[in-house]
């Protein structure tokens, strides 16, 4: 009997378990970053990130704005058309770092129709003062 039960526990720990991830109904836009780190810049630089993304839901993904907290940062540009599931997309972000010192951590929120996905993605940069 014991040896019963104790094949059946190596059995049933042997096998495959299928973690069933949640069918998301509508579109969902999965970022290739969340977040990037310019690291050390001189103070007065501008600098540019391109931020990939792809539609990974079931219908179309639509972008109604980008904003930003502070005038240095400018969304440059993202789709304006719907973007198809499956279909990639880009939002290019930019920061002029005149005026700024120090640790930077720039947030550019991200309005659509995605469901249930993070909606903000970040430039970071630490700006060293510049020589004279």
């Amino acid at each position: 009997m014991i040896r019963h039960v104790f094949l059946a526990v190596v059995v049933l720990g042997v096998l495959p378990v299928q973690a069933q991830e949640p069918e998301v109904s509508g579109p969902v836009i999965t970022w290739e970053n969340l977040r990037y780190e310019f690291g050390d810049i001189i103070q007065g630089e501008k600098i540019e990130r391109i931020f990939r993304f792809t539609n990974t839901g079931t219908a179309a993904l639509i972008i109604t704005n980008v904003e930003v907290t502070c005038g240095c940062t400018v969304p440059k540009g993202w789709p304006r058309d719907p973007i198809l599931p499956g279909a990639k997309g880009e939002i290019t972000v930019a920061f002029n770092s005149t005026g700024k010192i120090g640790r930077q951590n720039k947030v550019v929120t991200v309005t659509s129709n995605s469901v249930g996905t993070t909606n903000q993605v970040m430039i970071i940069a630490n700006v060293l003062e510049k020589k004279q």
